[in-house]
């Protein structure tokens, strides 16, 4: 399968201390990749990275087979979107949140409508268009900033803990919607959770950061049968017993 990001010697490095460092990874087109690790251990770092909120003291990263830092800023942000743990919801309604990203993409009109009308139906907001935002759930508002991110259509998506802050009921069910939506879509994601049973749920492969250092990436069942080293049984361990 042909990869969408390649990562070669990746270093990131905040007031001269290493955050993260990366080998080598490949993510490839229509893969969802799961990154879990202990908090502050790097996973939103590499999110960072790939946003291009932060910029790697050395490596290449190649985006569709193109050098990632030759994309123009602009360009290159046009074919990402980013969901976070907060969802960053302006005081509009809920369709005029969804649509916020295309107007500044300069679409008018009918193709703001369509797309709109589309995403709020695949994530069952459409009877919230007219409400505002400081008047909906927490499930409500992480639904409606996933809608925000797919009326886009990325290449790649973004995903930092979206589900950390939500009920466990209201987590699990957004969970199954966003593996239908991903699957069925064929869009390429990379999900950060600490969380190894949702990771597993959503991913087709697991990438272990510990210490700011990729460990291990590979499918849940490898990962849990054969962990590469002390660390990532230590970290796996840690993880069984907290569930």
């Amino acid at each position: 399968m042909t990869a969408l990001i390649e990562i070669d010697d990746l270093l990131i490095q905040r007031s001269g201390r290493t955050t993260l460092q990366i080998d080598a990874l490949d993510i490839r087109k229509g893969e969802t990749l799961a990154v879990v690790g202990p908090n502050g251990a790097g996973k939103s770092t590499l999110l960072l990275a790939l946003a291009r909120l932060i910029k790697p003291a050395r490596g290449q990263i190649l985006f569709n087979g193109y050098p990632f830092f030759k994309l123009n800023d602009l360009e290159y942000r046009r074919r990402i979107s980013f969901v976070f743990q907060d969802p960053l919801l302006l005081d509009m309604s809920v369709r005029e949140n969804v649509a916020l990203g295309l107007k500044f993409r300069g679409l008018r009109g009918e193709e703001i409508r369509r797309r709109v009308d589309q995403w709020m139906k695949q994530l069952g907001i459409e009877s919230l268009a007219k409400r505002r935002a400081g008047q909906i759930s927490g499930g409500e508002a992480q639904r409606i900033s996933l809608a925000r991110a797919f009326v886009l259509e990325p290449e790649l998506l973004l995903l930092d803990e979206p589900f950390s802050a939500l009920d466990p009921p209201t987590r699990s069910n957004l969970l199954d919607e966003l593996s239908a939506l991903l699957r069925r879509d064929r869009r390429t994601a990379i999900f950060v959770t600490h969380n190894l049973n949702e990771a597993a749920r959503l991913s087709q492969r697991i990438a272990i950061i510990i210490k700011g250092r990729l460990m291990q990436v590979g499918p849940a069942r490898q990962i849990k049968g054969k962990p590469v080293n002390a660390e990532v049984a230590a970290f796996l361990k840690e993880l069984t017993q907290a569930l």
